[in-house]
Order: C-alpha cells, then sequence, then structure tokens
C-alpha cells in the first residue's frame, strides 16, 4: 500500500581538501501531500527518520538535523514533529585515512512517510555519489550532486544522474564554474544593495563625511575609504559567525534574521536616536588631549573610527532589503560550510564597500559637490533628520509586529535615549574631565540597557507575540491574500489550483516595494483572478519552522522569496527572481 514515490536525494562534500571537520550535506525532498517522521517523535507508534553514510576511509559523527516542523494530527489527536518539502541533513566528517575513497560514499535514508489520514510502513533509500541507485532506492532518475572531496571538493551543482556515471574531471570543472558565478553574484548583489532604500540614510551621512573631507589627502582619503571598508567587512564577517553558530544549534539562519529580534531593533533605536541628537549639536564625544598636535592626531584617529562605524552600520541597515542576484548567491552559502559562508559573505562585503574605495581612490570623483563651508551646517541637521526617519521607520515596523502598544513602548525606549543624549552634552560638553564624560556615557549606557532588560523587553516580547499568534489564526491576511501552512497548500493541490506564493516580512524592504510597484497593484490581480491563481502569504515576520521549511525548499535564506506552484504541486515548484512584473509571472503561470 505504499504509494508515495521515494524522496528525491542528493548529497555534497563541503568545499576544500576532505579533513577531519569537514561536512557531507543530504538534501531531501519529499513529494506533493506527503511529509515524514522528524528524527525524534511525539509517539512510540511513529518511527524516527534516521540516516547513515559510509565511504572507505571516511568516518562520519552523528547527524545534524533540521528544526522539524510541528503539526497536530487530527486523527492521531496529538502534535507530531515532521519534515515536508526539501531540507539538509548534515554529517559531520570526523576523521580521514590517507587512502579515503570519497567517490564509494553511500548515503541511507530510513523514513515512514505519513499524510493526513495513513502512515505507511517505514522504509528506507540509498543513494552512492559514483551515481548508483541502492537496493532500496526507485529507478526514477535523479540529479546526485558530484564533489570529490580530495581533488574538486566544491560543493556547487555540478551533476550526476543515478544510473549514469559521468567523468569526474568534467564535474569538478563545472563545480568550479557554477561556485565562482554564485560568487560573482554575491559580489554584484552587494554593489546594488548600495541603491536599495535601507541603507540611504547611512549612505547620505558617508557622503557627507566624504565632501567634508574632500581637501584632504589623497593617502587620508585612502585611509577612510579603508576604514569604511574595514567596518563593512568586519560586520558581515559577526554576522557570518552568528549564522554559522545558529547553524551549528540546529537552528535556521537567514538573510535579515536580526530583524526579527526585539533586541536588535532596540538596539538600533537607541543607536540611531542618539546619532541624530549628535548630529543637531546636542552632544558630541571628545577626547582630552592638551597639545593641538595630539589633537590633530586625535581628530584623525576619531576620523577613522567614525567611517569604521559608519561601515559597520551600512551592513546593519543594509540587511533587511534583499538585491538581486543577492538572493541566489547567499541561498547557497546558507546552505553550505562555514567557510564557504565566510567567503561569500566577504564577496557581498567587498561589493558594498567598492563605491566608497573607488571615491577614495580617485578624490575627484568630489569635486562635484561644493566645498566644504557654512552650508554643511545645515546639511548636517538635513542629516539628522534622515537618521530620525529610519528611527520612525523602526517603529512602523514594531507596529506592525505589535501593535499601538509596541510602538508605546518603543516611544519610551526612544524617548529616553534622546534623554541621555541631552544628559551628555549638559553634563559632559568639551572641556571637562573626561572621567566625568566617561562616566556620564556609562550611566546612560546602563540606564537604557536595564530600562530594556528589565521592563521594556520583556513587556514588548508579551505583547509582541499576543500580537502576532492573533494574526496567524487568521485565514486571509488584510490585503486578502491566504496565509501560508502546509495544510492550506494541500487542499489547493487537491483541487489542482496554481498558487502563488509571497514569502515576505513586515522589515523587508524589498518586499514591501515589491508590493507597491507590483503584488498590490490592480492588473496583477486581475490577472491573477484570470488565471485562477491563489495569492498564498507566508509571513516570515517573526520565525516559524513552516516559512523556514518553505524557504529552504526554494533555496532561499531570506526573503523575499517567491514560488509558482502548478495546480498546486510544491514538488513542480517554480522559483521566481526577487524582482518582478506582472508580465514575467504570468509568463511562468501560462508556460508551466
Amino acid at each position: 500500500m505504499n504509494s508515495m514515490p521515494p524522496p528525491e536525494m542528493s548529497m555534497e562534500y563541503s568545499l576544500g581538501t576532505l579533513k577531519e571537520g569537514g561536512k557531507l550535506a543530504v538534501s531531501i525532498t519529499i513529494p506533493g501531500k506527503w511529509h515524514v517522521n522528524a528524527n525524534e517523535v511525539t509517539d512510540e507508534f511513529l518511527k524516527p527518520s534516521s540516516i547513515e553514510a559510509k565511504a572507505a576511509g571516511i568516518e562520519f559523527g552523528e547527524p545534524v538535523w533540521p528544526a522539524p516542523i510541528k503539526e497536530y494530527n487530527e486523527a492521531l489527536e496529538l502534535e507530531i514533529l515532521t519534515f515536508r518539502g526539501t531540507f539538509t541533513v548534515m554529517l559531520p566528517v570526523k576523521a580521514v585515512d590517507g587512502d579515503y575513497d570519497s567517490v564509494g560514499t553511500e548515503v541511507t535514508f530510513h523514513y515512514q512517510a505519513c499524510d493526513n489520514s495513513i502512515c505507511l510502513a517505514p522504509t528506507s533509500k540509498t543513494i552512492r555519489l559514483n551515481g548508483q541507485l541502492g537496493d532500496a532506492g526507485s529507478s526514477a532518475k535523479k540529479a546526485v550532486k558530484n564533489v570529490d572531496g580530495q581533488n574538486a571538493s566544491t560543493g556547487s551543482a555540478a551533476l550526476i544522474s543515478e544510473g549514469a556515471p559521468k567523468n569526474l574531471e568534467n564535474s569538478a570543472t563545472e563545480n568550479r564554474a557554477g561556485v565562482a558565478a554564485l560568487l560573482f553574484f554575491a559580489f554584484l548583489g552587494g554593489i546594488i544593495l548600495n541603491l536599495m532604500p535601507c541603507v540611504l540614510p547611512v549612505l547620505s551621512l558617508k557622503l557627507f563625511s566624504l565632501i567634508k573631507q574632500a581637501g584632504e589627502s589623497r593617502g587620508r582619503l585612502l585611509a577612510l575609504g579603508g576604514a569604511t571598508t574595514a567596518g563593512i567587512l568586519m560586520s558581515f564577517w559577526v554576522l557570518a559567525a552568528v549564522v554559522a553558530a545558529v547553524k551549528a544549534g540546529g537552528g535556521s539562519a537567514g538573510w535579515g534574521m536580526q530583524f526579527q529580534s526585539a533586541g536588535f531593533i532596540a538596539f538600533m533605536t537607541v543607536i540611531l536616536a542618539a546619532f541624530a541628537m549628535s548630529f543637531f549639536g546636542v552632544f558630541e564625544i571628545w577626547l582630552p588631549w592638551n597639545a593641538t598636535t595630539k589633537m590633530d592626531a586625535a581628530g584623525k584617529k576619531a576620523g577613522l573610527g567614525g567611517a569604521f562605524f559608519t561601515g559597520a552600520l551600512l551592513v546593519l541597515l543594509s540587511t533587511p532589503c534583499s538585491a538581486p542576484f543577492l538572493g541566489t548567491a547567499m541561498g547557497f552559502a546558507f546552505a553550505e560550510s562555514t567557510p564557504v559562508l565566510f567567503i561569500f559573505f566577504t564577496a557581498a562585503g567587498l561589493g558594498l564597500a567598492l563605491p566608497y574605495m573607488l571615491v577614495s581612490a580617485f578624490p575627484k570623483i568630489l569635486k562635484v559637490f561644493p566645498k566644504p563651508g557654512p552650508w554643511m551646517v545645515k546639511l548636517q541637521k538635513v542629516m539628522g533628520v534622515l537618521l530620525l526617519a529610519t528611527v520612525a521607520w523602526l517603529l512602523w515596523l514594531v507596529n506592525e509586529q505589535s501593535g499601538m502598544a509596541g510602538v508605546g513602548l518603543f516611544t519610551i525606549l526612544v524617548c529616553a535615549s534622546i534623554l541621555c543624549s541631552v544628559a551628555i552634552g549638559k553634563f559632559a560638553p568639551p572641556g571637562v574631565t573626561f572621567s566625568r564624560e566617561a562616566s556620564t556615557i556609562g550611566a546612560s549606557v546602563v540606564i537604557l540597557v536595564v530600562a530594556w532588560f528589565a521592563a521594556i523587553g520583556p513587556q514588548y516580547e508579551s505583547v509582541a507575540t499576543e500580537h502576532f499568534n492573533a494574526r496567524m489564526q487568521e485565514q486571509m491576511t488584510a490585503d486578502g491574500w491566504y496565509r501560508y501552512s502546509p495544510a492550506l497548500i494541500e487542499e489547493f493541490a487537491k483541487a489542482k489550483r496554481t498558487v502563488f506564493i509571497d514569502a515576505t516580512a513586515d522589515w523587508c524592504l524589498t518586499c514591501k516595494t515589491n508590493e507597491a510597484a507590483v503584488l498590490n497593484r490592480d492588473d496583477f490581480r486581475h490577472a491573477m483572478d484570470s488565471l485562477n491563481v491563489a495569492l498564498v502569504k507566508a509571513d516570515w515576520t517573526r520565525e516559524t519552522p513552516e516559512v523556514n521549511a518553505l524557504l529552504r525548499s526554494m533555496g532561499k535564506s531570506g526573503v523575499p522569496a517567491y514560488a509558482i506552484y502548478p495546480a498546486g504541486d510544491a514538488s513542480k515548484q517554480i522559483v521566481l527572481p526577487e524582482l518582478l512584473t506582472t508580465a514575467a509571472i504570468v509568463e511562468k503561470i501560462v508556460g508551466k
């Protein structure tokens, strides 16, 4: 009675020479309406999934599974843990002998398939890296990623079909070309991030800083450009480290995920509000040097520090946007090993930093701007207004996540940041003892931290959770879209109705741009209605296992992400680019 087709499977080794600490990634796709039990089960009647890998001269550690999806099964009357769609299991390499043979790697996946009404008998499927199926496998063709860990391990998408071995050297060449193309996409996406609305406030600050320093020597400008680049790269590396840590802990990580954290939004509102007050002249940070030469040296050091901070801030504010090309590249990188992740983040960082490096290397570009003068005092205040506008955007985001109650709590935090800025300007103006300045700033930091963790933070989390849960209970969104759930997709699949999925988040500005330009327009709605397409929205404003699994099935690391399910069939999904047009969507649907 086993009517579920065997799952599609592929495997790949991590980038570089295979050694201890490397990884074997096994990707598994469960077809259609089916799911398999997770590696842990909630009832002894259910059989947990397991996986094992064998290869001559290679010892594997315990597998690292993704976070399961929690579902309530009406037939069993209990909550179960499942895997749906496409998911990846990581097998760490514990030891490698000198004469290992990665080409003969064999992976067996043991699983029990279920739908909403029946669970099938436990079974298994085996695949081998040399392109052969095991005895428990299906005769259907399936692409298996072939990566020789010793000679050409790249973690890319060179494919060998099951039952049809291919020349490994040619595969390695294709692997390297595929990874190089994705790496270039990451670099190009980083450049395009400079044009995204997220970074415009900080971009304006950087431009203001460059105009002020237009008269500096070329060496000085190069140093400032280098400091900005260092800040950008350091911030990208910190994000990469956080992603790696989350993945190592078995969690799901994605592009822009820090905006799912109330603590991060609180930190950004405090910093940006204080930064705006500094531009309005409410306070300034100074160093207690006595000699003029030391004052000059300190000014230069402060300039480098400011450039570094601006670079770091550019990265933090750029992550709500996903530029063209960047989503594809990062979707690949987030599924790879930690070294690959860092390489891709570095490429994106260099792309983001490229304009500032060019301006620093070729300062004649700055001659299009007027020379520094009194007009810059007014411009500085305009920059302060832009920063407050960014704070207002963050408060709008808080409103989307938690309603006016959350906005009220964050407004208290912003006011506290402004009052602390005023206190620093009043009690520690330039010229007082440095110890007085340090103690005033330290006291302000303590007040803000205690206010958040002891009072505002816990109350906000309670309000936001209640607001989000209430929103998730609604089948339809406020703009008339169906709210995503695996069960809903199954219903559309039964009705053979094509589905358009919009994976989005309130903090994603690229998502909002696409909604305003395409998805919320009448011509798009009329086109979808005429084709009887169901519009489904997957909300990733706060992390959920269901949307995490959906993004993984699309090969995406964050939002926006768009897909078409022809006749509701998730196994035939068509993934769309980050930037949309109605004509392109209709073409994909009609041509399905």
